[in-house]
């Protein structure tokens, strides 16, 4: 069977689309084209003291930056400024959003966790990047606003993540189903390698960081409880990684919930809305699967701020419901 390219793949459905002028398909290479990038850095890291351990600095929301997430963070915004489809950008690693001065006219903005999950790198554990991308909503011939970054899910344009583990694959989502593509690199291509992904609607695995149960509330503890009985029924699975693109990516293609609560010292969750939730709820919800915050649907809640938290049930849509209100 002949293999198929990301860049092949992205112009046969721009040709589906007679009104499409190829803004969102040229952003969605350059995306690829800076995930090469650093996954061409992340396989040598072990290798290069310049880019392992920490940058001695903290981030906007008070955690310790890795070499490689201020590395990953610096690719894409190069790409994206270099990007003549893309306005501004808004990082999980800068304090506010970044409006490009020389893309004034162009007709998206991008939102992104560089690197997800970097407190794995140096046990050679996956981590990802995950992108959101909007429609602006400012005028063109401006510069972008704060008001072209706060708004809802549901209005994503694309989304998707990069997983870098024993392989390397790219999936996302323009609502129109999802698609994952696996990087060839004996020719540099992501290849199309799991067309159509769909959420089985139940599965036996649940995935959390347990170590907060006790702060859990009552109705997230009953889950877990029901979850581990194994009395009436075979126990579930509990896998945990600890970076959400990895516990995702399982969950998405074998089904399963991820779960992160809100807790007594992170009352409002811990996961971000704009860099995390939002992008993978899009993708959760094209793939027939659900995401909630528990008591609405991730993809309307209406955002406030940059880095905004929520806490987030997300996978196959029978788990979801029996943690929704």
């Amino acid at each position: 069977m002949r293999l198929i390219t990301l860049d092949e793949f992205i112009a046969i459905n721009q040709e589906k689309h007679p009104e499409a002028t190829g803004e969102l398909s040229g952003l969605l290479r350059d995306i690829g084209l800076a995930s090469k990038i650093v996954n061409r850095d992340l396989s040598k890291a072990g290798l290069v003291d310049a880019i392992l351990g920490d940058a001695e600095k903290t981030n906007v929301q008070g955690e310790e930056v890795k070499k490689l997430d201020e590395f990953a963070n610096n690719i894409l915004i190069k790409c994206l400024k270099n990007s003549g489809e893309c306005c501004g950008i808004a990082s999980e690693e800068e304090d506010s959003f970044v409006a490009f001065e020389n893309r004034k006219n162009a007709k998206y903005v991008v939102l992104f966790d560089p690197l997800d999950g970097s407190s794995n790198i140096d046990v050679i554990a996956p981590v990802g990047t995950i992108f959101s991308v909007f429609e602006r909503i400012s005028p063109k011939g401006e510069l972008c606003t704060l008001e072209d970054f706060l708004q809802p899910g549901y209005k994503q344009a694309a989304a998707g993540y990069v997983i870098y583990g024993s392989s390397t694959m790219l999936v996302y989502t323009t609502g129109e189903g999802v698609n994952g593509f696996t990087l060839e690199p004996s020719i540099g291509e992501y290849c199309l390698s799991h067309p159509n992904i769909t959420t089985p609607e139940m599965a036996k695995t649940y995935s959390m960081n347990q170590g907060n149960f006790n702060s859990f509330s009552d109705k997230v503890k009953s889950f877990v409880a029901y979850c581990q009985d194994g009395t009436t029924k075979k126990a579930f699975s509990l896998r945990y990684i600890g970076s959400m693109v990895a516990d995702f990516h399982r969950d998405l293609l074998k089904g399963g919930i991820y779960l992160y609560p809100s807790t007594s010292d992170a009352p409002k969750g811990k996961l971000r809305l704009m860099y995390e939730c939002n992008p993978m709820a899009f993708l959760q919800e094209q793939a027939n699967g659900k995401a909630t915050d528990g008591k609405q649907r991730i993809l309307d809640i209406i955002p406030t701020e940059l880095h905004q938290r929520t806490p987030v049930y997300i996978g196959s849509s029978k788990l979801v419901d029996m943690l929704s209100e």
